[in-house]
């Protein structure tokens, strides 16, 4: 993997990040860094958890891919603030 590759995932994850804090309503502080480890964080879970269940994953750059990494995301988001028992997520 080249490093426009490790870039290019690296938007993909920003993205994805940004778009789960835009849809939670009460999203998570920290910025752009928080957001692109959010998302990337979140199409790793999402993409293993879409493939257990649903047999679809993180294959890409498509429309399905990004569906999985933004539920993934926002998965980790609502998980953070049930274990830290507030309302912000662990990114914050």
């Amino acid at each position: 993997m080249d490093i426009l590759n490790v870039i290019y995932w690296m938007i993909f994850g920003a993205v994805a990040g940004i778009i789960a804090n835009a849809i939670d309503p009460r999203p998570a502080s920290g910025g752009i860094l928080a957001a692109m480890v959010l998302g990337v964080v979140g199409a790793i879970v999402g993409g293993f958890l879409g493939n257990t269940l649903f047999g679809v994953g993180v294959t890409g750059f498509n429309v399905t891919s990004f569906i999985v990494a933004v539920g993934g995301s926002l998965l980790l988001l609502v998980a953070g603030r049930l274990i830290s028992g507030s309302s912000r997520s662990l990114t914050a």
